[in-house]
């Protein structure tokens, strides 16, 4: 039943832009203004993936398929069938009347279709959550998930294969930089985010490593891989030992045991300084970000060790990824919104051309639209073949996108798998993701 899976997160992400359309329409009924470039990029999305992908996979697989199982479950079809039929001609009207948005009267006419339409798809996924996909449940015999389970998963397919997930993600890259503060990056250009393809083989390797503060041992001899090219998550409990095993392999925590091989070298006993020249960076908790400097001077620390020409083309790739950084690369860093210092401080760990990088909780205290932002980000520096240790508070979003997971408590590995793997792992439903 893995498609019901991607239909499920899916739907999170269709919420998430729709409450987010709801505020933005509040604020046009406030202040009477219309940002036209936000609003094509968000129908521009919500056009090539909700209708032109999530829409027919469902229609030509999971709803055939299941009308001829179910008399019950064929009714609720028809409605749903039905919303998606309509929603390209809702979505056309929505840019009827964002062009003619340019006087109060149509203003406050946008606003009041734009809280219809995001109202509309909330009602849709409600009855599709909780009447449709159990039905599909009880009703679907192994081979017809097998027949949905391999549409929803052809990594070839055009619709929704890897090439089209990746213009996904760079819509939806567009979408955040546009969008107000409020709930995105506030940027007045949407910059780009490209993708080239990476490589595999063993880049870490850690073996029974231990780590104390004074008599406590945070870290009782933890045994890890991670792969070149791979996501791996890190999950579990607030001081399971987390954060305290990346800055171990940071370097700038002490370990009292173990062995750390990093790109088929021994780095046990370099500094912090040399680990970051062979390709180690991490984005701290936090963010961490330096308040009183300027937001360009943030961005050239994380460069420090790289010649000064490949700093200068690397600061113009991160501010092309995130352009509200470069429109306000003079102020102080400590003047951005939550969400900006995220993106400051993954760009500054960029500027150091990461082999390994290490994410501590980058989507903590982020806007829902943003948490999406983070894991798009993440996806996409992946693809670009960077190598990702990601240690995250939302276990299902970091499982997801993970290729393989490490579950911790008090210092110890103890569940370790693919991610969907560790999805499915009843331990690890009850324990972080609450079901």
């Amino acid at each position: 039943m893995e498609a019901l899976r991607i239909i499920s997160e899916e739907h999170r992400n269709i919420w998430r832009l729709t409450s987010a359309i709801e505020l933005v329409a509040e604020s046009i009924e406030r202040e009477q203004q219309v940002d036209t470039a936000f609003f094509i990029s968000v129908f521009d999305y919500l056009e090539q993936f909700v209708d032109h992908s999530h829409h027919p996979k469902e229609d030509d697989f999971l709803f055939r398929l299941l009308r001829g199982r179910s008399a019950e479950a064929a009714t609720v079809i028809d409605r749903l069938a039905h919303d998606h039929r309509e929603a390209p001609g809702e979505l056309a009207g929505l840019r009827t009347r964002l062009a003619a948005a340019t006087n109060p009267a149509a203003i406050s006419s946008f606003a009041a279709a734009l809280k219809s339409y995001a109202t509309a798809q909330k009602n849709h996924i409600r009855l599709e959550e909780t009447e449709l996909l159990p039905l599909a449940r009880a009703a679907l015999t192994p081979d017809d998930w097998r027949e949905i389970d391999s549409a929803f998963l052809a990594n070839d397919d055009p619709l929704f294969g890897s090439q089209a997930r990746a213009e996904y993600r760079t819509l939806f890259h567009r979408l955040v930089n546009l969008a107000p503060e409020s709930i995105g990056l506030g940027g007045h250009n949407a910059g780009e985010l490209s993708a080239v393809a990476g490589e595999s083989h063993v880049l870490l390797s850690v073996q029974a490593l231990e780590s104390a503060y004074g008599r406590i041992k945070a870290l009782k001899g933890i045994d890890l891989e991670v792969r070149r090219g791979e996501i791996v998550a890190l999950v579990g409990a607030n001081g399971a030992g987390k954060t305290t095993f990346l800055r171990a392999l940071s370097g700038v925590q002490p370990i009292s045991g173990g062995r750390i091989v990093f790109d088929d070298q021994n780095i046990t006993a370099l500094r912090s300084d040399q680990r970051v020249r062979r390709g180690i960076c991490q984005c701290p908790e936090g963010r961490q970000v330096f308040g009183p400097l300027s937001i360009e001077d943030n961005l050239r620390l994380g460069g420090f060790t790289r010649p000064n020409d490949q700093a200068r083309a690397d600061l113009e790739r991160i501010y092309a990824m995130f352009p509200v950084l470069k429109e306000k690369r003079e102020l102080p860093a400590g003047t951005l919104s939550g969400g900006q210092q995220q993106m400051l401080a993954i760009g500054r760990a960029l500027m150091g051309r990461p082999k390994l990088l290490l994410l501590d909780e980058p989507s903590m205290g982020l806007a829902p639209l943003l948490v999406q932002e983070v894991f798009n980000i993440v996806q996409t520096l992946k693809s670009q073949g960077i190598t990702i240790l990601l240690v995250e508070q939302n276990a299902f979003a970091a499982l997801a996108i993970a290729d393989r997971g490490y579950v911790m408590e008090t210092g110890n590995i103890t569940l370790t798998g693919t991610g969907r793997q560790l999805l499915a792992n009843d331990e690890v439903r009850a324990a972080y993701l609450g079901m």
